[in-house]
């Protein structure tokens, strides 16, 4: 287990604490912060700023055409969940719950970015100050790469044992591994070098940027002023592999409830 430092001993003073019921620092991931609403408990990984190339090489297996690599600076540190928002936590917020693959420690699916929107409007006007957020597109690849710079945060290959999605469609001419068919409780697979869970497959998660292509240098980036459809990362329990890679982009409408997409909660400092 890590060990835990209290907060006099490691926490900046200019991190805001109303809204934390419970915060430390452990000795692999760094600093955390969690929320606790009606008895459920979100905990925070504080994401240091700092530089990436967001993308794809030209030379990485299966890439597509709209993952053009490109350096991104983050001048900001953010707070983001460990997890991705579980159908208990939802339903303690929105009365009800959608999801197809039904446990309360699943994530939560079929939810629509502007449902996800009406779910953030209702907690933060519960919890004063505690202003969260979808992630940005850019936010949540240097967030999911971790530091890396491989198609995976795990590597050059990645199994079923390390992420839920369908292993008949394996990567890069790897062997083939489960296809669950299904949603796992958050937590249940190995987590990357930043302490996040299930950045890779699972269900898709919302991010706040409209869609489009990118390209150049560009810091702290949100994505274009007006679109279509919304950006969708980390690919799910369907997915073959190589949608499930850190530079996949995925998109959809702001008002689909499509089976398996889901969101992960973030907020700025």
């Amino acid at each position: 287990m890590p060990e835990n430092i209290q907060l006099g001993s490691s926490m900046p003073e200019e991190f805001p604490l109303h809204w934390a019921s419970d915060w430390g620092e452990d000795k692999t991931y760094g600093l955390w912060m969690a929320f606790t609403y009606k008895g459920i408990r979100q905990c925070f990984r504080w994401i240091k700023p700092g530089k990436f190339m967001m993308g794809s090489p030209e030379d990485e297996p299966e890439r597509e055409d709209n993952e053009q690599q490109h350096e991104v600076v983050v001048t900001e540190g953010f707070w983001l969940a460990e997890t991705a928002c579980i159908q208990e936590l939802w339903g303690a917020v929105m009365g009800e719950n959608p999801s197809g693959f039904k446990s309360k420690n699943r994530p939560v699916e079929r939810v629509s970015w502007n449902d996800c929107n009406v779910f953030l409007h209702k907690i933060n006007g519960i919890m004063e100050g505690l202003d969260l957020c979808l992630p940005t597109e850019a936010q949540w690849e240097y967030a999911c790469r971790a530091g890396t710079t491989t198609p995976f945060s795990f590597g050059e290959e990645i199994t079923t044992e390390q992420a839920n999605y369908n292993g008949r469609f394996p990567y890069n001419s790897e062997l083939e591994g489960k296809n669950r068919g299904q949603t796992v409780e958050v937590k249940s697979l190995p987590c990357n070098h930043w302490g996040l869970y299930e950045m890779h497959g699972n269900v898709y998660e919302w991010c706040q940027d409209w869609f489009d292509d990118y390209s150049g240098s560009i810091v702290d980036p949100t994505g274009p002023t007006v679109g279509s459809e919304y950006v969708l990362r980390g690919g799910c329990c369907s997915s073959g592999a190589s949608y499930i890679r850190s530079a996949h982009r995925s998109y959809s409408v702001p008002n689909n409830r499509g089976n398996l997409t889901g969101f992960r909660l973030a907020r700025g400092r």
